[in-house]
């Protein structure tokens, strides 16, 4: 179904994609990006169980909008081991305006697709989602 506000469908593999990252814990990250040609959002990368943060960042191109989706592993106060799911809207400054608005404009009904997300995290630098921010979101 077209996203009313962008246009933009989202495919059927990023759901279940998601949903085995959520179930089966099959990848670590997911990447998606908006294919301007077909006008829907696409699987763009996966991150394998082993990979760790610093993969995922580095999975981000420096100059384009991407959603993405992390698994982040994590050890409480009370040393206890969990996980919560990130949504990452990462818009540089460096994209394209177009781009932009277009990611803007879909990023809440697409978040909606992937239902059991725990924590978002905006950003348009590097520096806005370092892993010490991300894990300050855990509490």
């Amino acid at each position: 179904m077209a996203n009313s506000a962008s246009g933009l469908a989202v495919n059927d593999e990023c759901k279940v994609k998601f949903r085995e990252l959520k179930a089966r814990r099959s990848f670590r990250f997911i990447v998606f990006r908006i294919d301007d040609k077909d006008m829907e959002i696409k699987v763009d990368r996966l991150g394998e169980p082993n990979q760790g943060y610093g993969d995922f960042t580095d999975s981000l191109p420096a100059d384009e909008c991407r959603y993405a989706i992390y698994d982040l592993d994590f050890t409480t106060v009370e040393n206890c081991q969990k996980s919560k799911i990130f949504f990452f809207s990462w818009s540089p400054d460096t994209a394209r305006t177009r781009s932009k608005m277009l990611y803007a404009s879909s990023k809440d009904r697409f978040r909606r697709e992937l239902d059991g997300i725990q924590c978002e995290i905006q950003a348009t630098d590097p520096s806005e989602m370092s892993l010490d921010i991300v894990k300050s979101r855990t509490n």
